[in-house]
């Protein structure tokens, strides 16, 4: 073996301006610099692992670990490993002519002897250069596991100079030695290398050591086969991940090695109605690495409220492997996650039909929004997704449409579905439906007003319509007219006396004919525009149909009693009285009579008692 010898040079760069970039652009954050060296030690211990295994390391391989040490006082930072180390040439090659990998070196070499999983990230390459973000020098003392090395000690003060001198080591393995600079102190603090340790190797295959104790788990659940695996492993596996979080409602285990590799636990939190999209609840690794928890580009955007981890060595990172590229391993990912998530979702419903529904109010959200932006979702989720009425009772599309197709369908044969987003304040509506022997679905759900509208576009002649947005007999009209007992002349006067008492411009008052037990006066707002304005209010942002003034229907039921009273009535004043009392019940049944309004009512109200 050669021996080392005393040497000075210029490190082979491109521009002698490299270590300015990397200090300010390569890297978002500086704290990545603990990661890259660390994961480098990693890769260097699984490597000496690797050649064991090839018959190519005869030697003791020991207790395999990367430790990380602080010195406060001296102002260093050493991360050290027991792996395959380096030999002065080896220095030259990998530390000095930035451009090559040492993990490309290697795998080319072995490339017939290793597989998918079996690959490296890197070993001294761009990620080991990340140590010019914290510090000033930078020293390597290393010993190679070949046979006769000598160990080799390589120092640069970040400029493009470096120098390589023999080295005082009797152990394999590589200390990277980081003499941090005067702007990079907060890092001379435990309780913050520990956050990135926590952060960054809490996952890694090789024990990681500070401060007296490891780490890391080495061996997550995500890395066994799903076979060796309880419902309580996966839990507690959840606990770890998530330690305030609540008990998740089940989970699917990711495990495909072809087109492309890729492991992960995806858990379905319980997510109520809420339409929160917390992007930092999955975590993508690469070969145990954290990565980032940004994976908008790997999972479906409708399966980001989803928790857990997803790991593949496929997925292209750039150098500082933190932003994700466009790429068709990830599009391809993100296509198998979207149909391991319908597959699951189906077995669920067709094994456990009565589970399926008490977890539905949880579910509903992801499965919607999944119709809503992904078609080949739709052609499944189509089988399972469910429709609940105010009864509590769910029922697919098509069980559905059989339900209420023979008292619910319209003099155009289109299925009338009547929701409400409101059970409590929409009740009189409700009620009204109900006497008609009409079904109401609960649509409460954030984004129902979305999903009504992909479903009256994907299915055939449906059309949705709040129980509120007009009378039944428009809602759901069959072509049939109620008779009038109010002749033409009765219902121009009777128009024009609630058009002079209520005077507003943006009600429409009309005189209807209706089932006698219906509400005296009825307020409305069209489907359309309701719709419109939910949908406004659902994206945050304003929009034409969400500024529009409110405008509202009054439709007055010619046949109610009280009606026949008011008409009937010659004192102006009581007339008039009598007008705002009706007018004001029917906004109360909307939940819409306030303030000095409802104070009024409420003493007109008592004056008649």
């Amino acid at each position: 073996m050669e021996a080392v010898q005393n040497e000075k040079g210029q490190i082979s760069i491109h521009t002698e301006n490299i270590f300015p970039i990397i200090k300010k652009f390569l890297y978002s954050d500086h704290e990545i610099f603990l990661r890259e060296l660390v994961s480098n030690a990693v890769d260097a211990t699984q490597k000496l692992r690797q050649l064991a295994s090839f018959g190519e390391f005869g030697g003791e391989l020991g207790d395999l670990k990367v430790t990380v040490s602080l010195d406060e006082e001296a102002k260093t930072i050493t991360i050290s490993d027991n792996g395959i180390g380096m030999t002065a040439d080896e220095i030259k090659k990998y530390i000095n002519q930035i451009a090559f990998s040492g993990a490309s070196d290697f795998l080319e070499k072995y490339k017939d002897k290793t597989d998918d999983k079996g690959q490296i990230i890197g070993h001294f390459g761009l990620g080991f250069y990340s140590a010019f973000m914290v510090a000033e020098k930078v020293e390597i003392v290393t010993k190679s596991y070949r046979d006769n090395a000598e160990a080799a000690r390589w120092i640069c003060d970040g400029s493009t100079e470096f120098e390589l001198t023999p080295a005082e080591r009797t152990e394999r393995g590589s200390d990277v030695i980081l003499h941090v600079a005067p702007d990079s102190e907060e890092f001379l603090n435990k309780g913050r290398l520990q956050s990135i340790l926590d952060k960054y190797a809490r996952f890694l295959p090789i024990p990681v050591e500070f401060d007296g104790k490891v780490v890391n788990n080495t061996a997550p659940i995500w890395t066994k086969s799903p076979s060796d695996l309880t419902d309580e492993d996966y839990k507690a596996f959840y606990r770890e991940l998530y330690p305030m979080g609540e008990e998740p409602l089940f989970w699917i285990h990711l495990n495909v090695d072809y087109p492309f590799n890729l492991t992960g636990i995806l858990y379905f939190p319980r997510v109520k109605n809420e339409l929160r999209f917390q992007r930092e609840k999955i975590q993508l690794y690469s070969r145990q690495v954290f990565i980032t928890d940004e994976v908008k580009d790997v999972v479906p955007d409708f399966l980001m409220m989803l928790h857990g981890v997803i790991d593949s060595p496929d997925i292209p990172l750039n150098v500082s492997r933190s932003f994700l590229q466009a790429d068709s391993n990830v599009k391809k990912i993100n296509g198998y996650i979207t149909r391991k998530v319908a597959d699951k979702l189906n077995d669920l419903f067709n094994s456990d039909r009565k589970g399926f529904e008490e977890k539905f109010d949880d579910i509903g959200l992801f499965i919607k929004y999944g119709i809503l932006s992904d078609d080949k979702f739709w052609e499944k989720a189509k089988n399972f997704v469910l429709l609940k009425n105010t009864e509590g009772e769910y029922a697919t599309l098509d069980e559905y449409r059989e339900k209420v197709q023979a008292n619910q369908t319209d003099k155009n044969n289109t299925l009338v579905a009547l929701y409400t987003t409101d059970r409590k304040q929409q009740d009189a509506y409700i009620e009204s439906a109900r006497r008609r022997g009409y079904d109401v679905l609960l649509m409460d759900n954030v984004i129902d007003a979305h999903f009504i509208n992909a479903l009256e576009q994907k299915l055939d002649k449906v059309n949705f319509q709040r129980v509120d947005a007009d009378t039944l007999d428009k809602l759901i009209d069959k072509g049939l007219n109620n008779e009038s007992v109010l002749s033409e002349d009765d219902k121009t006067k009777l128009k024009d006396v609630f058009d002079q008492v209520l005077d507003n411009k943006m009600l429409n008052v009309s005189i209807e004919a209706q089932p006698v037990d219906e509400l005296p006066v009825t307020i409305t707002m069209p489907e359309f525009m309701r719709r419109m304005k939910d949908m406004s209010a659902l994206s945050g942002e304003q929009s034409f149909y969400g500024n529009l003034p409110v405008s509202y229907n009054v439709v007055v039921n010619a046949n109610h009693a009280l009606i026949g009273k008011i008409l009937a009535e010659t004192d102006a004043d009581t007339q008039k009285s009598l007008v705002k009392q009706v007018y004001d019940l029917a906004l109360l049944s909307q939940n819409m009579l306030t303030g000095a309004e409802l104070t009024a009512f409420v003493r007109r109200t008592v004056a008649t008692l």
